[in-house]
C-alpha cells in the first residue's frame, strides 16, 4: 500500500518508518525544509532507540522517502496519516490548526478517494469537524476520516507500534474498515485486538488512557509526600498496594512528576473538553495540580537541607529529559527544578546522555554543561538525580564521593538504596522514604 505521513515529529517518524518496515511504500511530509533535508541525509531529529537504523534500512531499500511537498506525496498515495502537533493553547485547549491545515492541503491536491487517518491527539469531536470541513472542500472526491490514536511510549515506541496491546480505530464508513484491516493485519496475528468504534469514542480512548496513567503517577506522588510526614516508606507502600492485580505496579513509582509531550497537554485538554460541555473533571484537574507541585519537590528537599538562599553552592544534576531513553525536554521536571535552584542563587552543572542539545534550547548559558556524568559532580556540594537513565543506576559511588566537595545526594527517582549510600559516607535524601 502507498502511504503518506504528514508530520515528522515523534509520532510521524515512528508510524512512517514502521509502516515502511512492514513493506508499505511511505512518503513522510513536513513543511520544515531543514528537518526534511536532514532526514534525506540520514540525520534523525529525535532520539528513539533503534529508530535511526530502521530509517536508514528502509530508505536504502526504497520504501521510505521524505519531502516537503504534500501534493507530490498525494500523487502516488490516497492513505494519509496525519501526525502533526496539537500543542496546548494558552487557555489549555488543543491547537488544531495543523490538523485543519493538512485537510485544506489535501482538498487542493486529492483527485481520488482519500482515507484521512488522524494519529494526532485531538479533542473529542475533531474528526466530525474535519469531516464536515472536507465535505465542503472535496466536491465529488470521496473520503473518510479515521480516528486512530497512538499509544506509544517514548523510549519503547518501535516495540509499542509493532507489538501493540490493542489498536483503536474510529470510523464512519464500513468500507474504510477493509483499508484499516489491510494496514494493520501484520500487527494483530498474535491475537491482540483491533477495536473498531465511532470516531468520538476513539478520540476519548486516548485522553482516558493518558489521564488515568497520569492519575496513577500523581496519586503515588501525593502518597509519597504523606509518607514523608508520617514516617512510612513509600517503596513498601507502593509494593503492598501495587501487587493488587486491580492496581498494578506500572506507572506507580514516586518521583519528580511527569512531563513530556502527551500527559501534560492531554490532561489539560480533557479538563477543558469537560468544561466546554459544562462539567468539571475534579479528579483529572487535581492530577495536574499535584503534578505541578511535585516538580518542585526535589528543590524543596535541597532548600530544607541548605536553606532557601543557595548562593555559593554548586549543585550537580544528573538527567534532564523527562524520562530515560528519549531526548524530549517538553515540560520536563528538570527545567522546573533547575530554574528554582538558579533563582535561589545556586550554580548548577548538568549532564544527560541524550538530551543536552534539546536542553540547551531552554537553559542556554545559565548552567554549566558537563561532558560526562562524573565531571558534573566535580566540586559539587550536592548531587541531584532527576532522570533515571541506566548509566546512573550503579555508578562508582566512591569515585563520586571523592570528586564532590560534600557528599550529599538527592535521589528524585528512588533508584538507590539508602543504606548503601549511607554506608559509603553519603548523606542521602529521597522521595517518600525515611
Amino acid at each position: 500500500m502507498k502511504i503518506t505521513v504528514v508530520g515528522t515529529g515523534y509520532v510521524g517518524l515512528v508510524v512512517g518508518t514502521c509502516m515502511a518496515d512492514m513493506g508499505h511504500d511511505v512518503v513522510c511530509v513536513d513543511n520544515d525544509a531543514q528537518k526534511i533535508n536532514g532526514l534525506i541525509h540520514g540525520k534523525v531529529p529525535i532520539y528513539e532507540p533503534g529508530l535511526d537504523q530502521l530509517i536508514e534500512r528502509n530508505v536504502r531499500e526504497g520504501r521510505l522517502a521524505f519531502t516537503t511537498s504534500l501534493g507530490e506525496a498525494l500523487g502516488v498515495s490516497t492513505v494519509v496519516f496525519v501526525a502533526v502537533g496539537t500543542p496546548s493553547l494558552p487557555d489549555g485547549h488543543a491547537d488544531l490548526r495543523g490538523v485543519f491545515g493538512v485537510a485544506d492541503e489535501i482538498s487542493r491536491h486529492a483527485r481520488s478517494r482519500v482515507t484521512f487517518i488522524i494519529k494526532s491527539t485531538v479533542p473529542v469531536g475533531t474528526a466530525d469537524k474535519v469531516r464536515a470541513h472536507l465535505r465542503e472542500l472535496m466536491g465529488e472526491v470521496p473520503f473518510d476520516v479515521v480516528s486512530n490514536p497512538e499509544f506509544l511510549k517514548e523510549g519503547a515506541a518501535l516495540d509499542d507500534f509493532l507489538r501493540p496491546d490493542r489498536i483503536v480505530i474510529g470510523l464512519k464508513d464500513p468500507a474504510t474498515q477493509e483499508i484499516m484491516d489491510e494496514l494493520y493485519a501484520p500487527l494483530v496475528r498474535t491475537g491482540k485486538p483491533i477495536l473498531y468504534m465511532d470516531n468520538r469514542s476513539a478520540e476519548m480512548c486516548k485522553y482516558t488512557a493518558n489521564a488515568f496513567l497520569a492519575t496513577k503517577i500523581s496519586f503515588i506522588n501525593e502518597i509519597a509526600r504523606l509518607c514523608d510526614l508520617v514516617g512510612a516508606d513509600v517503596d513498601h507502600v507502593r509494593r503492598g498496594a501495587g501487587t493488587d492485580s486491580r492496581i498494578g505496579q506500572r506507572f506507580f513509582f514516586p518521583g519528580v512528576g511527569y512531563g513530556g509531550s502527551c500527559f501534560p497537554k492531554d490532561v489539560r485538554a480533557l479538563v477543558h473538553t469537560a468544561r466546554d460541555v459544562g462539567m468539571e473533571l475534579r479528579v483529572v484537574a487535581a492530577v495536574e495540580e499535584v503534578n505541578e507541585q511535585q516538580k518542585h519537590r526535589l528543590a524543596e528537599l535541597v532548600e530544607a537541607r541548605f536553606g532557601t538562599d543557595l548562593s555559593g553552592l554548586r549543585l550537580a544534576v544528573w538527567g534532564l529529559a523527562f524520562k530515560p531513553e528519549t531526548d524530549d525536554m517538553r515540560e520536563a521536571p528538570s527545567l522546573v527544578i533547575i530554574d528554582r535552584l538558579l533563582q535561589a542563587g545556586a550554580s548548577v552543572t548538568v549532564y544527560d546522555p541524550e538530551a543536552m542539545h534539546e536542553a540547551k534550547k531552554a537553559l542556554g548559558d545559565r548552567v554549566t554543561w558537563a561532558d560526562r556524568a562524573m565531571n558534573a559532580v566535580d566540586g559539587a556540594d550536592a548531587l541531584l538525580l532527576v532522570t533515571e537513565w541506566n548509566e546512573f543506576r550503579s555508578p562508582d559511588f566512591m569515585s563520586v564521593r571523592g570528586r564532590m566537595r560534600s557528599p550529599v545526594v538527592f535521589d528524585g527517582r528512588n533508584i538507590w538504596k539508602p543504606a548503601d549510600l549511607r554506608a559509603k559516607g553519603f548523606e542521602y535524601r529521597c522521595i517518600g522514604r525515611p
